[in-house]
């Protein structure tokens, strides 16, 4: 092993720990924002605290948004549920419609009678 991950430049918070974060990425091949993410939860107590965490989290987010979009079922569930939610108030204006429609009919029959 090189002696490239005992280094840190900018501080120490890295250095009491068994395996640095960087080494860890490194060598699992991770993309940036598991990367991130990781370096930002071992770190977190030693550095930014609760912003760290946050961060973390952020990256976690960002990992989720890139590898899983929400899927075509999903998107084709909510229209469906907007459509049926749109026909059912369609169906309500109409039914009120008819029945202000059918009392002016009885009232004008009443009216001639």
């Amino acid at each position: 092993m090189s002696d490239v991950y005992k280094k840190q430049v900018g501080g120490s918070h890295y250095q009491s720990m068994v395996i640095q974060p960087s080494e860890f990425i490194n060598k699992n091949n991770l993309p940036f924002a598991e990367g991130n993410a990781i370096k930002y939860l071992c770190r977190h107590k030693q550095k930014g605290q609760r912003k760290d965490l946050e961060k973390a989290i952020h990256y976690c987010q960002m990992a989720i948004d890139r590898d899983y979009p929400k899927d075509f079922l999903e998107e084709a569930e909510k229209e469906k549920k907007e459509l049926e939610e749109s026909y059912q108030e369609a169906k309500r204006q109409t039914k009120e419609r008819k029945s202000k429609e059918w009392l002016k009919g009885y009232d004008k029959w009443k009216k001639n009678k």
